[in-house]
């Protein structure tokens, strides 16, 4: 069993390189061409799809499902982080390259990398369990990319901190793998 992770396609917040977790904002052009992209690209069969139920994830799974006969399962533990008062505000600044690097702390009015990481495993070890007749594909955020990540290959911190999925990329993880650690 294999499980593809990819990311959303581009939006106007990720062009303009703005903090995007909750707000659920649309695809831009770009992001449905790099989604159109994927859909022909993806390397590996897959049998099932779970998605964000955001739009920009649930419109990029849509995208890559057409002339597929797959339904799209929605699973609102694949929602990007709640990054509280960061949201929408640019990723370089500073308090928030500073908050982001306190794993067990929450964004002021919005959750902790550990909220995060309980939900997202807990989401794993049922998909894995539900699903292991065959590849599935997850649609999701760079956030949760991070997470998965961790699921599967330790990371140090900063490791961690620095990760990140290109829009429309995707990360593939090998059951067998895992099961070797």
């Amino acid at each position: 069993m294999k499980i593809l992770i990819a990311r959303h396609g581009e939006t106007e917040w990720n062009k303009e390189n703005r903090i995007l977790g909750r707000t659920d904002i649309p695809l831009n052009d770009t992001g449905i061409m790099q989604a159109k992209t994927l859909k022909e690209n993806i390397m590996y069969p897959f049998r099932y799809v779970i998605a964000s139920p955001l739009q920009r994830a649930a419109l990029t799974a849509k995208i890559i499902c057409e002339e597929r006969d797959i339904d799209i399962i929605y699973d609102k533990r694949l929602m990007e982080m709640d990054f509280g008062i960061y949201e929408g505000k640019d990723r370089e600044d500073e308090s928030y390259q500073k908050a982001k690097r306190n794993f067990f702390t929450k964004y002021p009015q919005g959750e902790s990398y550990f909220q995060l990481a309980q939900r997202v495993y807990n989401c794993l070890d049922e998909i894995i369990e539900k699903y292991k007749d065959g590849n599935v594909l997850m649609v999701t955020h760079n956030g949760i990319c991070r997470v998965i990540r961790t699921y599967f290959h330790d990371l140090e911190n900063e490791e961690f901190v620095q990760y990140s999925v290109e829009n429309c990329g995707v990360e593939v993880y090998d059951l067998e793998d895992k099961r070797k650690n």
